[in-house]
């Protein structure tokens, strides 16, 4: 299986360098992170009305990001996380909707980019274990 050196949303390099300057425990870090965020945005959007509840679903994603390399959304992710821990706090009454908007629209092109190189970097998408 062939790591790519660049992926749309990622920063490949500084992520690698993470992990040990390790390509493929970086490229494996991104096929757990498009398996494990597959339903993401639906048990995302379930939680929405339950600040405690979305917070946990938008840090367990923002550190996931970060993880992986995917600065953009880990930045949005922070940003709605932030929100939502003043609301908790009685700092905030509400969450703004484009801050939802924006990890949203992140989320989708970031997860898409990764899943789509991840498929294609596969010999074979039948009967392959991650």
């Amino acid at each position: 299986m062939s790591v790519p050196r660049t992926l749309d949303g990622f920063d490949v390099a500084a992520a690698i360098g993470r992990m040990l300057d390790q390509p493929m425990l970086w490229w494996q870090a991104v096929g757990l992170f498009v398996e494990h965020f597959a339903d993401w945005e639906q048990a995302w959007r379930e939680s929405v009305g339950d600040h405690a509840r979305e917070q946990k679903r938008v840090h367990a994603l923002r550190s996931a990001a970060a993880n992986v390399g995917a600065t953009a959304l880990a930045e949005r992710a922070a940003a709605l996380e932030n929100q939502l821990l003043k609301c908790l706090a009685g700092q905030a009454n509400a969450v703004p909707d484009n801050l939802r908007q924006s990890l949203q629209q992140s989320f989708r092109q970031t997860w898409l980019a990764a899943a789509e190189a991840w498929k294609s970097a596969a010999p074979s998408s039948e009967g392959r274990g991650r």
